[in-house]
């Protein structure tokens, strides 16, 4: 049997939990590898950590200053040789669709590296990525070795909500981030996307830790169980609102960004219910759209929402951030607003979309000094190529 169809096959027949030995048995006997390591990013995605070790007892990687970082970071495998060439280190990318899963970092003695390897080994890794997705559903082995601490109950309803944190396709990029990672309360983002559009909504909801939590997840489903149902972005809205207000009689409401593009056109539908704002990068230039404001879901009975067209073109580089970035204020009283936003947009223009929102927020921390952060704080990155034709 080929070597790579052998490692392949040892994967996808591995039990939930055991993917990590059972490639480790695998690549040391059809291509001699000697070492085995995969990790993990946190959810603040500033760490990497080893799968394999109980939660919170593993000395993490930065991100920012190692190797495997500098992989995780690039999505491009990383080599290093040995002086006298008798061993070789790589670090390939785990990934799925554009969603950064991790790193996985081998040694393979010299005489049996090669290009061809360095390829195989490299797809190896990506469908390392998409079997650990589904193992997730399983086990819940990949999502605790992603863990610098103990999450909060209302932060792991939050993150079970999410689709990812990037994802790429041939007309988009996406990348997404909420901060405080380990203990958010209401903002969340979902998006989905089929042969014709992208659906794109960013949430921001009231109060503080489980009922906040309680009151995103019920705004996220419902707006799920209506785009599902197949109903245009205005009726997402109406049913999501009425789901809300049954709950809860206009006693909590939910502020969300719903948008729909159309991937041939470039059309972008956009019902504007509450806070979270738009920004635009076209041509070097940093605007501020500003729909028509509608009323946030769940504040009456029977509210009518309209949709609003803008498009988009090849290019452009679109934000949309939570009002617990753009209500910062510094230790001094000085608020961060939309001066500082622009700023941000600029100097992380040369960012691919995965690495921008957490550039952001890692700006707004410094900005943010020592003041304990006191909102949810979300940024969602997104960059438009638009659909080739011919």
């Amino acid at each position: 049997m080929d070597r790579f169809m052998a490692v392949e096959r040892a994967l996808r027949g591995a039990a939930p939990h055991d993917l990590l030995t059972t490639a480790r048995a695998a690549l040391r006997r059809h291509y001699s590898v000697t070492a085995v390591e995969l990790l993990v990013a946190d959810y603040g995605m500033s760490t990497l950590h080893p799968v394999g070790t109980p939660p919170y007892t593993a000395d993490p990687v930065s991100i920012h200053t190692s190797a495997p970082g500098r992989t995780f970071g690039s999505q491009q495998p990383y080599i290093r040789v040995a002086g006298d060439s008798q061993e070789v280190s790589l670090h390939l990318p785990v990934s799925v669709r554009g969603d950064r899963i991790g790193v996985l970092s081998l040694r393979v003695p010299g005489e049996h590296y090669s290009p061809e390897v360095l390829d195989e080994l490299g797809n190896l890794a990506e469908i390392l990525g998409h079997e650990i997705v589904i193992a997730e559903r399983d086990t819940d082995v990949y999502l605790q070795a992603r863990r610098a601490e103990r999450l909060t109950l209302a932060a792991e309803m939050q993150w079970q909500l999410l689709p990812g944190r990037s994802l790429t396709r041939p007309e988009f990029e996406l990348g997404a981030q909420l901060e405080p990672a380990y203990a958010i309360h209401g903002d969340n983002f979902d998006w989905s996307t089929d042969g014709d559009h992208l659906t794109l909504t960013v949430t921001n909801g009231m109060g503080e830790g489980i009922e906040a939590a309680l009151l995103t997840n019920l705004a996220v489903n419902a707006l799920r169980n209506a785009r599902r149902a197949g109903l245009d972005l205005q009726d997402q809205a109406y049913l999501a609102d009425q789901a809300l207000y049954q709950q809860h009689r206009g006693a909590a409401h939910v502020s969300v960004l719903l948008l729909r593009f159309h991937l041939a056109t470039g059309l972008m539908e956009i019902v504007d219910a509450g806070s979270p704002r738009i920004w635009r990068m076209r041509n070097g230039s940093v605007e501020r759209l500003e729909p028509e404001a509608q009323l946030p879901l769940g504040m009456f009975e029977d509210t009518v929402y309209v949709s609003q067209p803008f498009r988009v073109l090849p290019g452009d580089r679109m934000a949309f951030v939570s009002d617990g970035v753009y209500h910062v204020s510094s230790p001094a009283g000085d608020h961060y607003g939309d001066k500082a936003l622009a700023r941000a947009l600029t100097s992380t223009r040369l960012l691919p979309p995965a690495q921008v929102p957490r550039a952001m927020l890692t700006e707004l921390a410094g900005f943010r000094g020592e003041v304990e952060q006191e909102d949810d704080a979300l940024v969602v990155c997104m960059d438009w190529h638009g659909r080739r034709t011919g």
